[in-house]
């Protein structure tokens, strides 16, 4: 009987250390792009990203919501969950830049204003670093000056329900917006044969 049990209980650490050891494998990004709809979108489209959840951050007050979110001071952003065995987090920022317009510091798009900017949000010094350095080298492919800040995080507040997953959940109404406010089309323009495309349109 004590046999069975230490094998029982052998089993039963080798699960909760493999669970553990998989909890350790995931990383994640908080990246600002404009419509938090479309940051979702053109994230989930990455080999390696798990999951993407959208939120707001940088305001002056806790628990933002969307109706009060653009007045308090914060960006639209999306939480990135990715498994760095896939994708590290140089290579997920190096595709964020090629999502975006990162010319324009006054919004994306036709959303205008703050809550639209674009920023990657750090939460150390070797996040910073990497950042740095996949902006050095976005703006060298590109041949000028991005614009995108690189920002310490402050707390991420999830937005409502309704929308996330967005893209998935209203289709219609999702790729109308799209195509309408122009992103795509934008950033083609600013990227060429560069842009992302494994764009969730």
């Amino acid at each position: 009987m004590r046999q069975v049990s230490r094998v029982v209980l052998g089993a039963a650490l080798l699960l909760i250390a493999a669970a553990g050891s998989e909890a350790r494998a995931t990383e994640y990004a908080i990246l600002a792009g404009g419509c938090f709809w479309c940051v979702e979108a053109d994230m989930d489209a990455v080999p390696g990203v798990l999951e993407t959840e959208s939120g707001y951050i940088g305001g002056k007050f806790d628990n933002p919501t969307y109706e009060s979110h653009s007045a308090a001071g914060d960006l639209e952003a999306v939480k990135v969950t990715f498994d760095p065995a896939i994708v590290t987090y140089r290579e997920l920022l190096d595709v964020f830049w090629r999502t975006v317009d990162v010319t324009d510091d006054g919004g994306q798009f036709c959303d205008r204003g703050n809550s639209y900017r674009t920023a990657v949000f750090v939460a150390d010094a070797g996040e910073r670093e990497i950042a740095e350095a996949s902006k050095a080298a976005a703006e060298q492919a590109l041949g000028q000056e991005v614009v995108t800040r690189i920002l310490d995080a402050p707390t991420f507040w999830p937005a409502e329900d309704y929308h996330q997953n967005y893209y998935t959940e209203n289709p219609l109404r999702y790729t109308y917006y799209r195509y309408g406010c122009g992103r795509d089309r934008q950033v083609e323009r600013v990227w060429g044969e560069a842009a992302y495309k494994g764009l969730a349109k």
